[in-house]
């Protein structure tokens, strides 16, 4: 058997740290071109000597991707907007891109799905809702709507007073899995959920009325999806994203994920409802955004991005982020986008107008509590 040649972008995440270990539990099928890391240098190292990889990187990534050549599979796994033009270089030199990462389909959907098509790469979702999706996704037939699970994050059941005086330490504290710190949060405002939304429409070529969100605290369904004939199909698994991961390093075949099982009986009950859009209004954000159009989409990711980031440093409220969010996205320009270069143009001016925002607000009076009100 020839084995898997495989790229992996941010491959010290919880992500990249995932896929090898499904990697690391058959070897022989895998042949490591290529890791990446932002900055944590020993952590790549160490990895690159576990898989044997022929090369690592930490700058000029997308020239390590060229230099790496052609590729069976690469998992772009690399946090936020940063992933963008990694994601293009790996389209060019892989037959798949497993993409972890939803903020460049948020942003950039469009161009990506060209590219790909272009190119003649096959993207396949690795997020776990989308996966999901995607493995009881038949575009044969005539599909009436998707349904996206989210467990409901550490807040599901608190109130909108609680949520106010949230910490960090308390956000971070996801109830079924373990994740970067940054999509950690994003679980937390379900700001995560309103992405999954607007890279849904993309992945599947699917209307916003065609995805729906189901709060589901035991994440045990990931994904369903509804047909004409009113049958619903749904993929379980065990909250472990070597499951999703494994469904796509040897698509079509199927592979052990050397993950957990899921345990029905044990589990006992499965559980579902609406999303509260009053205590997380974050999903209503994002079909708000799909209507307005892909300027929208990008200023929704960017600010949230630096909302995200500010309130992991202590400068603003939990409740805050989604606040900021829409007062960005609602003050957004219309635009055009012809190109990725006009994209990153849009999307820094966004984080720029999401920071002098906070700034504004922090500095109100010559003050900076770093606890004022955003509302």
């Amino acid at each position: 058997m020839t084995p898997i040649k495989i790229n992996i972008l941010g491959a010290t995440g919880s992500i990249g740290q995932s896929t090898l270990d499904v990697i690391a539990a058959q070897s022989e099928r895998f042949d490591v071109r290529l890791l990446t890391a932002h900055s944590n240098r020993d952590g790549l190292l160490d990895a690159a000597t576990k898989c044997a990889a022929a090369a690592t990187a930490f700058e000029d990534i997308e020239a390590a991707i060229e230099a790496a050549g052609p590729v069976d599979i690469t998992v772009a796994a690399i946090s936020g907007m940063a992933g963008l033009e990694p994601l293009l270089a790996a389209i060019r030199t892989s037959r798949v891109v497993a993409i972890a990462n939803k903020e460049p389909l948020v942003a950039a959907g469009a161009l990506v799905m060209q590219a790909a098509e272009e190119a003649g790469c096959t993207i396949l979702p690795l997020d776990s809702e989308h996966n999901a999706v995607f493995q009881v996704f038949n575009r044969t037939q005539e599909i009436e709507r998707i349904v996206l699970t989210a467990s409901g994050g550490p807040f599901r059941t608190w109130s909108l007073e609680q949520m106010r005086h949230a910490t960090p330490e308390q956000a971070l504290k996801h109830p079924n899995w373990e994740m970067g710190r940054k999509i950690t949060i994003d679980s937390a405002t379900m700001m995560n959920k309103a992405l999954e939304i607007i890279e849904a429409c993309v992945l599947f070529d699917l209307k916003p009325e065609q995805v729906d969100v189901l709060i589901h605290p035991q994440s045990a369904v990931h994904g369903m999806v509804e047909y004409k004939d009113g049958s619903i199909l749904a993929q379980l698994g065990a909250s472990d994203m070597r499951t999703p991961i494994a469904s796509v390093l040897a698509w079509p075949e199927r592979l052990r994920s050397g993950g957990a099982r899921l345990d029905l009986a044990s589990l006992a009950r499965l559980d579902f409802e609406a999303p509260d859009v009053e205590r997380f209004p974050a999903i209503a954000l994002a079909y708000e955004a799909l209507g307005k159009g892909q300027h929208a989409c990008i200023a929704l990711n960017a600010a949230n991005e630096i909302a995200v980031s500010a309130f992991l440093d202590r400068q603003i409220g939990f409740a805050d982020i989604v606040v900021i969010v829409r007062v960005i996205m609602d003050s957004a320009p219309v635009e055009d986008f012809s190109s990725i270069t006009d994209i990153i143009d849009y999307d820094n001016a966004r984080r720029n107008d999401a920071t002098a925002y906070i700034e504004s607000v922090l500095n109100y009076d010559g003050l900076r509590s770093g606890k004022k009100d955003f509302a």
